[in-house]
């Protein structure tokens, strides 16, 4: 009997923030025993073609990435993360929206570093530009220019209350959520809504949301992520099964930024062929 692939949609490289590049992420992902790996990195495609050039014989590459997006149905706008699965990374719309959303990431951090100077820490902002390699920064980067520092000794720390969880955290530009599905799909893309149950990562959206959402082109649900507890994944199960929607497994794989390992969730491959089926924009490339 042969074993059922074993899929993880959703790593990080250094054209973000995680810390393997994409090359060594896709030779990784082979490593790890996966059959096929998405590379997922925030607001950006920039790491697909290095990811396509360096595949493994063996593993398939889906090409995506993970929208910084926020719902404004609430008094303060609550942040959430949309999984897009190949789309044409050459649509105009969503090619504008996505490079607004990383220049504003940029200025972001910037800001975030004056202050932390201003208050007499000693990190650069030049060298911090070099550590994220041209990818979109964000503050795991500032965390590891803490690090390099000796000022808290993981990136856990880094992103507490004291640091970059509170005191100099700054609110950041995102894409309204129905607009980053309506622009996924127009590139013939497939939007995936990341760890929507996330308590531990803070306030989460209603599931009256996740079925507006789904009336307006969502096509699933990560269910299977290391920041839900079992009773959450169970609950988006359920709400998936209700509402028609696809149900992925993955790891959110960060390098060492995280110590959740390469395929330690996966997705069915009956979910993972429902989003080949349903993608327009670019196909999974195979290799060997």
């Amino acid at each position: 009997m042969t074993a059922a692939p074993r899929i993880d949609l959703h790593t990080h490289s250094t054209a973000s923030d995680g810390t393997l590049t994409p090359a060594e992420l896709v030779r990784a992902a082979a490593d790890a025993g996966l059959d096929v790996v998405a590379v997922t990195d925030h607001d950006t495609t920039a790491g697909w073609d290095a990811a396509v050039r360096a595949l493994p014989p063996g593993l398939t590459l889906v090409r995506g990435a993970e929208l910084s997006c926020r719902w404004y149905g609430v008094e303060s706008a609550i942040p959430l993360h949309l999984l897009a699965y190949l789309f044409d990374p050459t649509e105009p719309e969503l090619v504008a929206e996505l490079a607004r959303v990383r220049l504003a990431r940029e200025v972001r951090g910037e800001r975030i570093v004056d202050r932390l100077r201003a208050d007499g820490i000693d990190v650069s902002w030049p060298e911090i530009l070099v550590g994220a390699g041209g990818g979109t920064v964000g503050r795991p980067h500032i965390a590891q220019a803490l690090i390099r520092a000796g000022l808290v000794a993981t990136t856990t720390e880094a992103f507490g209350p004291e640091w970059l969880g509170e005191r100099y955290r700054l609110p950041k530009e995102d894409i309204e959520v129905f607009r980053a599905v309506a622009l996924v799909r127009a590139a013939g893309g497939v939007p995936v809504f990341a760890h929507p149950r996330a308590t531990r990562r803070g306030r989460i959206v209603p599931d009256e949301l996740i079925v507006e959402l789904a009336a307006a082109g969502l096509a699933g649900l990560e269910a299977d992520h290391e920041d839900h507890s079992p009773a959450e994944r169970a609950h988006v199960r359920g709400l998936a099964a209700e509402l028609g929607l696809l149900v992925t497994g993955s790891s959110d794989f960060h390098g060492t930024h995280k110590t959740v390992r390469l395929g330690a969730h996966t997705t069915d491959p009956e979910a993972y062929e429902r989003i080949v089926a349903a993608a327009g924009g670019v196909t999974p490339v195979a290799s060997g």
